[in-house]
């Protein structure tokens, strides 16, 4: 998928992304709780964050895309101090880039005790 990624950024996420027209595909907020719905790794943000976009890639994987195809990422974080933990997970995810739009906002609870993090995303194919 051709992208045009807008200004610059060192960080692991670009400031905007222009896609073609295309199929999108939209995530719900995921979050690291396993099939019978109890929280994986509580309280370690590096593990959920791994889970969450192992199971986002998943869910695109079943509809013909990949991690590579999202241009769009919203994510719900519970403690800003282990927020560079997250960041360095999405980095290795979305390596070597192009990076998706990302936006990070801090929430005072999640669905479950334990969860430090919920993720969107949106997918062009």
């Amino acid at each position: 998928m051709e992208r045009q990624v807008l200004g610059k950024t060192d960080a692991s996420y670009s400031l905007g992304i222009s896609v073609p027209a295309g199929r999108l595909i939209f995530i719900s907020g995921t979050v690291a709780m396993d099939d019978n719905g109890r929280v994986v790794a509580p309280g370690d943000m590096e593990k959920q964050a791994r889970f969450v976009f192992k199971r986002i890639g998943k869910l695109l994987e079943e509809a013909g895309a990949s991690l590579h195809n999202v241009v769009k990422l919203t994510a719900f974080v519970l403690d800003m101090t282990q927020y560079s933990r997250f960041a360095a997970v999405r980095r290795e995810v979305f390596a070597p880039g192009p990076w998706p739009a990302s936006s990070t906002v801090m929430v005072t609870g999640l669905f479950a005790e334990g969860l430090m993090l919920e993720v969107e995303a949106v997918a062009v194919v």
